[in-house]
């Protein structure tokens, strides 16, 4: 399989190169003044070595799979110290591009590396190490990745003549889909790491430090990062990603992510809820459970989780690999985390549909710090593209699961995904979409337009046939539709009662303030002393990660606008009162035109 290949340069994290400032033990044997006895007692020397040194099972992936990690500590050899491995506080600085797991990425990086004596800063100026993380999802994307490349590698030549040399690093899916092109090719970068292998950062630059290039781009069957607590960067630290599960099954044609990012695994559960546990210590009121098919869930880690019931789809949808089997659903992770903190808000993203049977909906509806804001990427309202697209489902049962969604939690707020101009589209198939974008009402949207992926499926099978301009009116189109229903939605919230989580100051005005109600629509109020409590006569001021009521006055496609009532709380009883009222004030937008 293409995404398991052996990557350039790369080693078994167990084992370690050697370190070119080693003398070479063979050298020596040239030396015209060495006695038989020396020359017996280096090649010796040597042969032990050797023997002691790796063996071709530690250069296959997936040979130690039942090691612990005490057994895979104790593996370790000194081909390169620990010594050689450590920060030193040299400065790493981060960029990061594309989706939130690319943002929990960079959180789980900077731990291993902070362990090692690394210091972060925010300053270029004074880096001695830039790691980008990057994103493969589009072309877009990627060409934004290489002009950055290039500018850090110009600020890189004129640092080498008067301070300490800049590494740059590439992180994540581009390292692992672009290695040959960026290290032999380009040349623009010293460490390549890919989504996989952020553990073996600390080596990689060393050997970097020596003036080698170093990679590391091969996927795991297994690796989750479930032992690494994240170091979390979130504004006002009020809100927090935390990843449960990596990789994705789906093989959607259009898709790179499963060669990017390999096989769907799970996060064992006692390890997501500690970190949750350790976040709602610290403050946070807000967490988004995070994978690239975070719905799929299915911790099998320990023996109780194991068992013959197959996962439970979606009505009417189905997959392109055979039904599994046992494992701890996302549903039994979802409950356990929403009884962590009951004044601590759960999110997740970004699912699939087909992996929304009742269970999951029913808690949603049920459970108050579960927020209602589901997304249901579609890509496509026409199944004939769906099918194209290997989506599992049709426009049919696409559009009873959203019927079923709103009939289970009525105020629930949708958002979805859309792709204009995929392979083989004709103007038949995008009046579907705009269709189905119309008649399910969604409040946010992710529109594209279609970019071919290499070693997709698409790229092997399908043709790229739909002229850029076509693309790009009929993206234009989606998008106007998209804004004429998000304005429908959010002006019948007019006159509601939002309670909104504080993220702080608006960006437009420092007199504002800026939040986000349950289904994530942005709402902006003025900064102002309100009510401790509903009906207090005393006041207090608002700031981030404070719950608030606010009165919504006004709204656009993209947000809204009202004024904060009072201070509340996720959990109080004014939260009851809450949901009855924004239930009555949406139940207009249940059936759309």
């Amino acid at each position: 399989m293409e995404y398991l290949r052996k990557p350039l340069m790369t080693l078994h994290q167990h084992w370690k190169p050697l370190r070119c400032a080693q003398p070479r033990h063979c050298s020596k044997l040239a030396n015209t003044g060495v006695t038989p006895r020396e020359r017996k007692t280096t090649v010796d020397r040597f042969k032990t070595q050797i023997s002691s040194g790796p063996s071709l099972q530690d250069f296959i992936k997936g040979v130690s799979v039942h090691k612990t990690r005490a057994a895979v500590e104790s593996d370790k050899h000194s081909y390169l110290s620990e010594d050689l491995e450590m920060g030193n506080s040299r400065k790493v600085y981060f960029e990061t591009y594309g989706c939130q797991m690319n943002v929990n990425d960079t959180e789980i990086a900077w731990s291993i590396l902070q362990r090692k004596g690394y210091q972060r800063t925010v300053d270029l100026t004074v880096a001695d190490v830039v790691l980008l993380v990057t994103c493969s999802i589009r072309e877009k994307a990627e060409q934004t990745i290489w002009n950055r490349l290039r500018q850090l590698t110009a600020m890189k030549k004129k640092r080498m003549k008067s301070h300490t040399p800049m590494k740059i690093g590439l992180l994540g899916c581009m390292a692992e889909r672009l290695k040959t092109e960026l290290l032999e090719r380009e040349k623009l970068v010293d460490v390549l790491a890919g989504p996989d292998a952020y553990r073996d950062l600390p080596r990689l630059l060393t050997v970097a430090d020596g003036g080698l290039q170093a990679s590391n781009v091969l996927l795991s069957l297994e690796e989750t990062y479930a032992d690494v607590m994240p170091v979390h960067h979130a504004p006002q630290g009020n809100s927090a990603f935390v990843s449960i599960m990596r990789g994705c099954d789906n093989m959607c044609s259009y898709c790179i992510v499963p060669f990017t990012r390999g096989r769907e695994r799970s996060r064992p559960v006692g390890s997501v809820l500690e970190e949750v546990r350790m976040l709602s210590d610290q403050g946070v009121k807000e967490v988004t459970l995070l994978g690239q098919n975070v719905n799929s869930y299915r911790d099998t880690s320990e023996e109780q989780f194991v068992g013959s019931d197959p996962t439970e789809l979606s009505q009417g949808f189905n997959t392109v690999y055979r039904a599994k089997q046992g494992g701890l659903r996302f549903s039994d992770l979802l409950d356990r985390v929403s009884r962590i903190d009951p004044d601590m808000r759960i999110r997740f993203t970004s699912p699939h549909p087909k992996d929304f049977p009742d269970e999951v909906l029913h808690l949603i509806a049920e459970r108050g710090n579960i927020c209602k804001q589901i997304h249901l990427p579609a890509q496509s309202g026409s199944s004939r593209v769906l099918k194209a697209m290997r989506r599992g489902y049709t426009r049919e049962a696409y559009l009873d699961l959203v019927e079923n969604v709103k009939r289970i939690i009525p105020e629930a707020s949708l958002s979805s995904d859309f792709i204009s101009g995929f392979c083989g589209e004709t103007e038949v198939d995008h009046q579907q979409t705009l269709s189905l974008i119309r008649e399910v009402g969604f409040n946010v949207g992710f529109l594209f337009a279609y970019s071919m992926r290499k070693k997709t499926h698409a790229s092997h099978r399908l043709q790229d046939d739909v002229p850029a301009e076509v693309k790009r009116r009929r993206l234009e189109e989606c998008i106007g539709a998209f804004r004429e229903e998000a304005a429908r939605v959010n002006a019948a919230l007019i006159g509601s009662t939002q309670l909104v989580l504080v993220e702080g100051d608006s960006k437009r005005s420092a007199e504002d303030l800026c939040g986000r109600t349950d289904g994530n629509m942005k709402v902006i109020f003025p900064k102002e002393d309100v009510a401790v409590q509903p009906a207090a006569s005393n006041t207090a001021p608002v700031n981030a990660g404070d719950y608030v009521l606010v009165k919504i006055s006004s709204s656009s496609s993209q947000s809204l606008r009202g004024r904060a009532l009072a201070h509340s709380s996720l959990s109080g009883p004014v939260k009851h009162q809450l949901d009855e009222h924004v239930a009555s004030d949406t139940t207009g937008i249940e059936t759309c035109s």
